[in-house]
Parts: C-alpha cells; structure tokens; sequence
C-alpha cells in the first residue's frame, strides 16, 4: 500500500497566521514611534533656543543695530530673525502654512506678534519671532533675573494654545564666551568682548584731558605723529593717568552661570571700572583698548588660558605691535612678575611719574613675553586662544554696549 504524508493542519494554520501578524506588529512599531516622535508638533509646539535657556543683553545690544550673526542657529531649517534668541518648534501642515506667533510682554521686551509662511508641508520648522526688546531694561539689569516667556501659536488659523517656559536673564557684565549644540560642537564667541569695549564712552574726554594736562604728550594724534616712539608717548599719556587714578587689582570674574551648554566671564564695563577703581586681566584690556580707539589707534585683545592682556598696532600699516600687562596699572608688587630682579626694591625714593614709567616699560616687557610664549596658540583656532583686532571690520558686527 502506497503511504502518504501525514499533515498536520493545525500547524498550517499557525503558520499560515504568523507572518501576517509579525507584519501587523512591526507596523504598530513603526507607526508608533514615528507618531511618538511628531506628536507634540502635530498637537502644539515648542519653545526652543540655543542657549540652554539664558539670555544675554550684551550679546542683543552689541548686534542690534548691525547684521551679524554671532549666534548660529543650530537647526539649518529656521525662518524669522535668528538675533531674537526666543525661538519656537512647530510641524508645518499643508503647504505653505500659515502661522502667527504673540510673545506676551516681560519687564524686557514688549508684546511681540510676528507672522510666517512655512512653504513645506508636513516639516518640522524653528521660527524665531522678532522680539521687541526693552533696550534701556536689558543695558540696567546687573544681576541674573528669571523671567517667564509665553508663547501663543496660531497655525492655519487654529489655536495651538499656550506655552510657557522660565528664561534667565543674565547680568549686563556677562560676556557669552561660547556655546554648545548637538551635545559636543563647541561654537566659540569671544568676539563679543569688543562690545566692552567703548571708544564713545562720555567720559573719555575727560580721561584725556586729565592725560594732555600731565605734558607727556600736547596732542593725541594716533598714528599721524609718524613714528612708533610717538604712539609710544601717547599710550603712556593715557598709561600715566589711569595710574593716578589708583586703581586696584580684583580678581572677581566667576558668574553665577552653571551650564554644560554656555560659557560666559565677567566683565565691567568702562563705567564700572573708572567708578569702582577696580580691574582685573580683562576689565584692564577692554578698558585701555576702550582708550586706545579714542585716540584713533588700533587696539587688540589677547586671549590665552586664564589671563587676557591688550595689544596695539604701532604703525599705521599695522607691521608692528606692541603689548601691554594692564593688572600692573594697579598697586602691584612688581617682583611678583619679576621675582629674579627685585624690582621693588629700587622703588625707594622714585617720584610717581618715574615710577610709572618704569612698570609702563614693564608691563610692555612682561606681556611681550607672554605673547611671544603662546604665539602660536594665539593665532590657532585652539580653545582659550584669541587675537582679537577691535577694528573697523569688527565694529560693523559688534558694537558697544555702552550704559
């Protein structure tokens, strides 16, 4: 007898089921995590920025009557006015949507409304809104202070609601020295340390009047004398009467910042300085380099790890530079930075214009040294590192903050 094979159907059965229903799960998957990811932008919207939450007047002031764009959006597709700082996440519906954005009022900014066409469908957009800033608010404001943004979104002409999200506020003397996106790109912003400095500063006539009054020099004619030892006498001019105005070294820099995504250093600014008679590192560079463009000469600020001096062009072909360590305006003890020359020592029985001449010819001494140690990082793309030119260039993106 012929046999056959026995077959079970109950078998067939399960595995005629079972591709079907492997299939119908990776599609629930699928479909749940694609829904899961752009949720939130088909239901509403987001308030976004790039810098962890913080806003820095310095940083709105010096841009805002200039076109540069310091502060790079980290979403290559954005629409509206990126120097707002404010911005808003939002999934496009059909087509050229339609969308209408109102920023309530703050103590630093007025009701702001703003309208965009979002001419892709069914894209995630950034859309910052422009933002009416209180100027005057944002130049006073000397302490970190929150503030509550909220945010109404239309699209298409239907309510998206109301978001809400706390900003803080960050004091006038906090310099953005960079940022982070996408958790490990390091986005650099030193150059907002030239809206320190302030050539238009009202009163730097009377800081050169008190330095023509010393007879070092009759004139500030910047590079127009025509020889390195006349801007030579000019920055000692202006050396000479900062010392007698006895100011004091401080080393206060820390904020009260704490952020893996911003970085940022205090700063005075040239009205804090002359008031408080005080300075560190920076708050001596900005303030001198504030100075040297009053007297049309070219300053330059020198960065490099935990300590910054100021440069300047002795020419006005810009060959030559000369630079100067302006912690030692202040009451310093000179061995401190000469410990092998016992300088202090040879002090005694020097009038005050000796001895400022001697630590203007040592300070020179003393930041050519550092300059020459850590040339090569300075001119290097190397964090901690910056050759910064307070230029003609540079203030058509960065101007003074001023108070």
């Amino acid at each position: 007898m012929k046999s056959f094979p026995i077959v079970d159907w109950n078998k067939g059965q399960q595995h005629r089921w079972r591709l079907p229903l492997i299939v119908g799960l990776l599609v629930l998957v699928v479909g749940g995590s694609v829904w899961l990811n752009t949720s939130t932008f088909r239901s509403g919207f987001e308030i976004t920025d790039e810098l962890g939450g913080n806003i820095f007047p310095s940083s709105i002031l010096s841009v805002a009557t200039t076109d540069a764009q310091v502060i790079v959006p980290s979403d290559s597709l954005y629409v509206g006015n990126p120097k707002s700082c404010i911005s808003i996440r939002v999934r496009s519906g059909k087509a050229y949507s339609r969308v209408r954005i109102e920023v309530a009022e703050t103590p630093f900014f007025s009701l702001s409304v703003s309208e965009f066409v979002l001419a892709k469908p069914h894209t995630e957009y950034t859309i910052y809104p422009d933002i009416i800033w209180n100027y005057e608010a944002l130049k006073n404001n000397k302490q970190a202070e929150p503030i509550s943004v909220a945010v109404t979104v239309e699209l298409n002409g239907k309510e998206m609601g109301q978001r809400v999200r706390t900003f803080s506020v960050r004091s006038i003397n906090e310099c953005l020295l960079g940022y982070v996106t996408d958790g490990t790109k390091f986005h650099d912003t030193g150059v907002f340390f030239a809206a320190y400095v302030n050539e238009e500063n009202p009163m730097i006539d009377q800081l050169l009047r008190e330095a023509l009054n010393t007879r070092i020099v009759n004139r500030f004619l910047g590079y127009q004398g025509g020889t390195a030892g006349s801007v030579d006498k000019q920055v000692y001019a202006l050396w000479n009467v900062l010392q007698k105005r006895n100011f004091r070294y401080s080393s206060v820099s820390n904020t009260s910042l704490s952020s893996n995504v911003v970085f940022s250093q205090r700063v005075r600014t040239f009205d804090d300085a002359l008031n408080s008679s005080q300075i560190n590192c920076v708050d001596g560079s900005v303030l001198f380099a504030s100075l040297l463009r009053a007297i049309n000469i070219e300053p330059i600020l020198v960065r490099i790890p935990g300590h910054m001096f100021v440069g300047y062009y002795t020419d006005n072909g810009h060959k030559n530079m000369d630079f100067l360590e302006t912690t030692m305006i202040g009451d310093v003890d000179l061995d401190d930075f000469f410990p092998d020359e016992r300088l202090d020592s040879t002090m005694v029985g020097k009038t005050q214009n000796q001895m400022s001449r001697i630590t203007f010819d040592k300070s020179k001494e003393y930041a050519n040294r550092k300059y020459k140690q850590h040339e090569e990082g300075i001119h290097s793309d190397k964090l901690n590192y910056m050759f910064l030119e307070i230029s003609k260039d540079v203030r058509r993106k960065i101007q003074p903050i001023g108070r």
